[in-house]
């Protein structure tokens, strides 16, 4: 029988997650192994070989592999990048030196400003000016640029990036000066801003150029030689990377704009709660996601995953469309450590894939969060990765045993004090992801992933005052989980400021030059006409604000009536995110944008019983808040839908484990997720 498999991958920093649909039954595997951080597709291919073998289906039965990638991020936070240069306006060969003086930390003493990705050395300017309104005020002098195109050769840059001061408003010049330097410098990486983030506020978009620009050479390189390996291995698959909007692109399209790929993993996790909302009823979810080297926070609210139009990386703003999400450093690989005030702390630093935890027995010495539990009775040493990979306990204690007599303190108070301040940095983290929305975490329920996360979910809840935890099937492959459900997502925009109300009429054409650019590229994917949809939404702002917001609309409608309702949500939006609203002053435009989707076919998705298999009479000591106590050990297979287990209990699947403290009962939902509420009284 002909087999359909789909292959959705999420690479981190420690793990390599995957997730292998047979989409003729419908059935759904997953598998993880080591990542390898040197060149990742040797883990990803590993691990699609070892899949194959244990899930028994042929290599050229792969029809999709779906791809999510730290490639870019990495790249960025070592500042492992390619040379690079700028050309701008003449007179503006500075912004990236100046950049924005906003102050994150208002009580540092100091203001420590990211370094400029580009030296100002090889900022170069060109005489040109194109005004706010598009006009040509002066022409380009083509001599300029082949005077820079010599300069640029001279430094041996390896990636260009052409950023005008007013090019959103009309690209001609820069659109030239790209043709000329692609003329003279042929093996160089060129971006244009134009391309790229054709929006006002030329710090934030000349960011996003040169980061574009300066991995080019990366993302290609990996591209091709994942291409190549993929030929061989996986010869029938069509590979897809995935962006940070929740949607994935070819291999060409993430080829010349990788700064699309910055978010590429975590927006999978986005993803898979989005789809969870939906299945559980749950319109109001706060999905946390965590790893070996991160925590990842992003919202679900009313059903809808928040976006934004700017994000940030290492301090650098990167203005284009991507889901919310709020990264920490706190992972089970994260480290323990001493500051000088004899302080324990966590993080950021993460010991990784190698050598990991001192507990992996891989020459790891410093205690991390994974040794805490292990040593705890959180985790099981021995079924560990289900038994693939068994922790050493004495090494987690000898490394605790260091803090501990720093601190004065025994190990197990060492081990509970890294969860007490593991735990207060994540749910931290999530109350400030759902505050500076105005929400409150109350109304929301706690979505629980990653391998790491179940043994602190419920402890950050109660510290959340959040009383539903939900543990999905496959939670420690959720983000590979929801990249299996992705769809190809092109996001376009067009710069239009002004009163809203005086714009409306002439925002028609515009919708219609973006529609026309989003067939195009949706048609070089190869989408039929019948699986394209198009989403609409405008950034708005009342007038003399600097700053907008993003507004959804059901339809590209700028009628008055179509304007009247955008006006309202813009209202209702600003009073949740800022507790107030100004229907009497004039609202204006600063972006019509669009998002174009093209659907790759979904099959039914075969839910695995929920009948409960058997009981279990096993116990562990495990330490709660009363310290040790003998914990019931529960295998995730016999949670009843039924008959509730009452906390403390251990619950245990192949790649993770659930802690459930004192006062939470635990249910399988119908969905095959695991369903934890927190008694009243506690």
């Amino acid at each position: 029988m002909h087999q359909d498999i789909r292959i959705a991958v999420d690479i981190g920093g420690t793990f390599t997650d995957i997730e292998i649909l047979d989409a003729t039954s419908g059935a759904i595997h997953q598998i993880k192994t080591p990542s390898t951080p040197a060149d990742p597709s040797i883990g990803l291919l590993t691990g699609i070989k070892q899949a194959s073998e244990r899930f028994g289906f042929p290599m050229e039965a792969v029809q999709y592999l779906l791809h999510g990638t730290t490639i870019a991020t990495n790249a960025v936070l070592e500042r492992k990048l390619p040379l690079g240069a700028i050309v701008t306006t003449a007179g503006f060969e500075d912004v990236m030196q100046i950049g924005r003086h906003g102050r994150t930390d208002v009580y540092a003493i100091t203001f420590a400003q990211a370094e400029p990705l580009v030296a100002r050395r090889h900022c170069y300017g060109v005489s040109e000016r194109v005004s706010a309104a598009g006009e040509i005020t002066v022409p380009l002098d083509e001599d300029d640029v082949r005077k820079v195109a010599a300069e640029l050769a001279k430094a041996q840059v390896k990636s260009v990036a052409v950023c005008l001061l007013h090019a959103y408003a009309n690209p001609t010049h820069e659109r030239r000066i790209g043709a000329i330097l692609a003329e003279l410098l042929p093996d160089i990486a060129i971006t244009l801003a134009s391309d790229i983030s054709p929006e006002i506020r030329e710090y934030e978009r000349m960011s996003t150029t040169a980061l574009n620009a300066m991995l080019v050479p990366i993302v290609q390189r990996y591209t091709d030689r994942l291409a190549g390996r993929l030929k061989q291995e996986l010869p029938a698959a069509q590979v897809y990377l995935v962006q940070s909007n929740g949607g994935v692109s070819g291999l060409a399209k993430a080829g010349r704009e990788p700064a699309r790929l910055l978010l590429s993993g975590p927006s999978g996790g986005a993803a898979a709660a989005r789809r969870l909302s939906a299945e559980l009823a749950e319109p109001n979810l706060v999905a946390v996601d965590m790893g070996g080297t991160s925590f990842d926070v992003s919202v679900v609210h009313d059903g809808v995953v928040s976006m934004v139009n700017e994000g940030e990386v290492d301090g650098l703003p990167v203005r284009l469309p991507m889901i919310e999400m709020r990264t920490i450093g706190a992972g089970g690989g994260s480290i323990a450590w001493v500051d000088d005030g004899g302080r324990l702390r966590i993080g950021p630093q993460s010991a990784g894939a190698d050598p990991g935890p001192a507990c992996y027995g891989k020459g790891g010495t410093r205690l991390t969060v994974t040794d805490a539990n292990l040593l705890l009775g959180r985790l099981d040493g021995a079924s560990f990765m289900g038994g693939a990979m068994p922790l050493d306990r004495q090494a987690a204690q000898k490394a605790a045993e260091e803090i501990a007599s720093r601190l004065n303190l025994s190990v197990d108070q060492v081990a509970a004090g890294v969860i007490d301040v593991a735990n207060s940095a994540l749910a931290t983290a999530t109350r400030l992801s759902l505050f500076e929305k105005g929400m409150d975490p109350e109304d929301f329920a706690l979505l629980s992933f990653g391998g790491a996360g179940g043994v602190h979910a419920c402890e950050v809840a109660e510290e959340l005052g959040i009383s539903r935890v939900i543990f999905p099937a496959h939670a420690s492959t959720l983000s590979a989980w929801g990249i299996l459900w992705s769809d190809i997502a092109h996001d376009l925009s067009a710069t239009q400021i002004g009163l809203f109300a005086d714009l409306a009429p002439g925002l028609g054409e515009k919708a219609a030059r973006l529609v026309a650019e989003a067939e195009a590229l949706l048609a070089e994917d190869g989408v039929p006409e019948a699986a394209r949809s198009f989403e609409w939404a405008l950034d708005l702002r009342y007038a003399g604000q600097a700053f907008d917001l993003r507004v959804a609309l059901d339809a590209a409608d700028f009628s008055p009536s179509g304007v009247a309702k955008a006006t309202t949500a813009f209202h209702a939006l600003h009073r949740q995110r800022f507790s107030y609203d100004e229907p009497e002053v004039p609202v204006e435009i600063v972006a019509l944008r669009l998002k174009a989707v093209g659907r790759l076919a979904k099959p039914v998705l075969a839910h695995g019983s929920t009948v409960q298999t058997g009981d279990t009479d096993r116990t562990r000591p495990v330490h709660g808040r009363k310290g040790a106590v003998a914990t019931p050990v529960r295998d995730r297979d016999t949670i009843s839908a039924t008959n509730p287990i009452t906390g403390p209990a251990i619950v245990e699947e192949p790649y993770t484990s659930i802690y459930l403290p004192a006062g939470w009962t635990i249910l399988t939902h119908a969905s095959g997720a695991l369903i934890a509420d927190r008694a009243a009284s506690h």
